[in-house]
């Protein structure tokens, strides 16, 4: 028997997350069904990310057992020929037969995307949160310093969560903006007959840690969103994490501006 390691990068748009769900279309469920299919046999493969409904990955982690003699390197190519075009595996590879991706020490990134701009830009509408209302960054920043370290994060999750503890470490919370071209905004300077469109932003929230609670980050993106709107100042971030009450903290962002970027191993 040997266990084989998959990097999965996935549109999260079309299923109802990672984990398999009875009667539902999830990417757990065809991962072992085309596994399943190539080597002839009953594959269960265990991820690194159980990510929810519509969430993205650039790389989230799956390992199977199998006795196919098929090279381990080669699953990347033969899944490939099988899986839908919004699942594609990135690598392949044999590891350990002891090795489980949530039990290593490992560091998790994830980006937030927000679309800002007075109209949405439809190419953007699967891959980021589109608001209108202006967001300050600066703003925004401040209220993430607060939650680097290690810290009980029970306000940043679902009330559903069945972790044994709340406590997680963070080791970085990044916000900036990245101009984008299309928002109508016609320069008042434009020469006659043409319109020169001004770039719109799509502000990213990146965030790595050693682990993540249900909802957290997209707890995390809602909140420092209110931070950006004026609705909450920056500070009160701390004051948040220390209420431990999920009503504290801002709204849970959408699943769609979210993507599992990768893994890093420690």
């Amino acid at each position: 028997m040997r266990r084989v390691m998959l990097t999965v990068a996935y549109d999260g748009t079309a299923y109802r997350g990672w984990q398999i769900q009875a009667g539902q279309e999830t990417i757990e469920g065809v991962l072992n069904r085309c596994i399943g299919e190539l080597t002839g046999e009953t594959v269960e493969v265990i991820g690194a990310s159980r990510t929810d409904s519509g969430v993205h990955a650039m790389g989230n982690l799956a390992v199977f057992d199998t006795q196919s003699l098929i090279p381990a390197e080669k699953f990347s190519y033969a899944l490939n020929q099988r899986l839908p075009e919004d699942i594609r595996i990135q690598n392949s590879e044999e590891v350990a037969v002891d090795f489980h991706p949530r039990h290593c020490s490992s560091r998790k990134t994830y980006e937030y995307r927000i679309y800002n701009a007075p109209f949405a830009l439809p190419v953007k509408r699967l891959y980021s949160y589109f608001t209108y209302v202006p967001l300050d960054v600066e703003r925004m920043r401040q209220g993430a310093a607060f939650l680097v370290g290690e810290h009980d994060f029970k306000s940043f999750c679902s009330v559903d969560t069945q972790a044994q503890t709340t406590v997680r470490q963070v080791d970085s919370v990044e916000v900036w903006e990245e101009n984008i071209f299309g928002v109508a905004d016609v320069a008042k300077d434009a020469v006659p007959g043409r319109e020169i469109r001004r770039p719109g932003r799509e502000i990213v929230i990146r965030v790595a840690g050693r682990g993540f609670l249900y909802n957290m980050v997209r707890i995390i993106a809602g909140t420092l969103m209110e931070v950006g709107r004026g609705k909450l100042p920056p500070e009160c971030v701390k004051d948040i994490l220390a209420a431990c009450d999920r009503q504290a903290a801002g709204p849970t962002a959408p699943a769609c501006g979210l993507t599992l970027i990768g893994y890093e191993f420690l």
